[in-house]
């Protein structure tokens, strides 16, 4: 079966593993079970470079590693957040063991040795992240093969998404079903587990204050006088107290303002409707000082340059 767009095939298709071909964006419902850990690789590589895959597996059992032989052989730096739709899985990587099923979910780090076992009949999805873009915006380690909760509030959210996601990719450009992997990661990386949440009784008090800082930067990254003292001084309370929530979570409120306008760049260099806008004019409307300043920041954070990801997205 060929997933198609409203333009026709998707790019870079090919064969999949299994029965099904396979796009940029993930395999068909009847993909098959990859049988080594080399194969898995495979199967949910990127079909575009630097950029995500969305797969579904089943319903084989299949027990395989990683060691470090393969990693050496076969590097990937990428992450794959398992979701299992049926059955039980478990993985173990960091010495860490998370036992899988519906309702939970997983990250493992690919440039990592890790074990995985389908201990009963079942399918799951598998989303492979650029590893930039779980390690940049939480700026520190994420615990590996930890399961965490996708029954209730953003996990919920985010595993209706992810579903969605799947069911829809054949209908998607590529720069519409990467903006929609975006939001899935962003959530994943709220829901980071053994973080402090603000919605658990008795939170941290770092942890209510990292929060409301991220809304506030957020909610005010396109005003160019925006900073660290700035946004201290609106939400009332001390730089230093702002700086040390932020650096529990592994950045600086210099950081997280530019990752934050960087998105946005992102966002409107996809979006047909800011077309109309030259490269100068983004810039400053995402508060940025000059356009070769965002660019500079831009190609460090995204790889390419404003214009090729423009180009791209055309």
């Amino acid at each position: 079966m060929e997933s198609r767009s409203p333009h026709g095939p998707l790019p870079y298709e090919r064969t999949g593993f299994g029965t099904g071909s396979a796009g940029p964006y993930g395999s068909g419902p009847d993909q098959g079970q990859p049988r080594t850990a080399d194969d898995f690789q495979r199967a949910t590589a990127p079909g575009r470079p630097g950029g995500y895959r969305l797969s579904r597996f089943g319903p084989d059992r299949p027990e395989y590693g990683r060691t470090a032989e393969q990693i050496r052989r076969a590097p990937d730096d990428d992450y794959r957040l398992l979701l299992p739709g049926v059955g039980r899985f478990t993985v173990s990587q960091d010495g860490r063991e998370a036992r899988l099923t519906p309702g939970t979910g997983a990250l493992l780090a690919f440039g990592e040795p890790f074990r995985y076992v389908q201990e009963a009949a079942g399918w799951a999805y598998v989303l492979t992240i650029p590893a930039r873009e779980i390690d940049d915006p939480l700026s520190r380690r994420p615990p590996l093969a930890t399961a965490f909760d996708l029954t209730r509030g953003l996990g919920r959210v985010l595993r209706s998404m992810l579903g969605e996601l799947h069911e829809q990719r054949g209908t998607l450009t590529a720069p519409e079903f990467d903006a929609v992997a975006d939001r899935v990661v962003e959530l994943l990386c709220m829901l980071t587990p053994g973080e402090d949440r603000s919605d658990t009784p008795n939170p941290n008090p770092l942890t209510e204050v990292e929060t409301v800082v991220r809304r506030h930067i957020r909610a005010h990254a396109t005003d160019p006088a925006l900073t660290g003292t700035s946004v201290a001084r609106a939400l009332g309370w001390s730089l230093r107290q702002i700086q040390v929530a932020l650096q529990r979570a592994g950045t600086t409120p210099r950081e997280l303002i530019r990752e934050e306008r960087l998105r946005m760049v992102r966002d409107r260099l996809r979006c047909g409707h800011c077309e109309h806008l030259t490269i100068t004019e983004l810039a400053y409307a995402t508060g940025f000082s000059s356009a070769s300043a965002m660019s500079t920041a831009f190609r460090r954070r995204f790889g390419i340059s404003p214009r090729e990801m423009r180009h791209e997205s055309r």
